[in-house]
């Protein structure tokens, strides 16, 4: 029986189906990002595959597939397969805020793009921060925390970029952000949802206290070209 939350089997895909078609780049059914928002792509026929992976390393030269594995053309290979938990949380979280939390704008642009690059290069592009909300915490005018939005549906709106900076970790920020960004994607009648290397065993431990859950296990297939 497929209900709205099997959607979640196949985020990619069902997000540049839905809250997200205006980012889409639709090859024969199978859906990629825009990829000066996000290099990542999902498909249903795993035979149109072969052809849409192929136009779109034309276009960026790493990417990833996020789901089943594809079939790849000769000119391209996996270069790895990121193995993460998908999580999702169905109340909001009670948690009171210490630190003050600022919704950042285009001004921070550069900043947030440098923040997440520091921490977890190759998944933050340009204009990623145009997918949804992001909100930091700053020390000392400087941005050292952020969280925010990236894949969306009708009915769910997945949590990203939860990133602190090497010298402010270990004060609660990662909480705090993540606590604001899923209540307030509440607020808005959708559900949360969030992806996290299954290796990551302190940021699991983080979502579990406020309530996530292990949904199921998702591959994300880095590709690049096969030089």
């Amino acid at each position: 029986m497929i209900t709205e939350e099997n959607k979640l089997d196949n985020p990619v895909w069902n997000s540049l189906s839905e809250s997200h078609q205006k980012f889409a780049l639709n090859y024969n059914g199978t859906r990629f990002y825009n990829p000066d928002y996000c290099p990542f792509g999902g498909f249903v026929t795993l035979e149109d595959t072969l052809e849409a992976t192929s136009v779109y390393a034309s276009l960026c030269d790493n990417f990833f597939i996020v789901g089943e594995k594809p079939n790849l053309p000769d000119t391209l290979k996996i270069i790895k397969e990121l193995v993460c938990l998908q999580m999702i949380i169905h109340e909001k979280v009670q948690l009171s805020f210490d630190n003050e939390i600022i919704k950042l704008t285009d001004e921070h642009k550069e900043e947030l793009l440098d923040l997440v690059n520091l921490v977890q290069p190759g998944y933050f592009k340009s204009n990623t921060f145009l997918l949804g909300s992001y909100y930091g915490i700053f020390t000392n005018g400087k941005l050292v925390s952020i969280a925010g939005e990236r894949m969306k549906m009708n009915n769910f709106t997945e949590v990203s970029a939860i990133i602190t900076h090497p010298d402010h970790t270990g004060k609660g920020y990662a909480k705090q952000l993540t606590s604001h960004v899923v209540n307030n994607i509440f607020d808005e009648g959708k559900i949360p949802f969030l992806h996290v290397v299954e290796s990551n065993l302190g940021a699991i431990k983080l979502y579990e206290k406020l309530g996530f859950i292990t949904r199921r296990k998702m591959s994300f297939w880095n590709i690049s070209k096969n030089l």
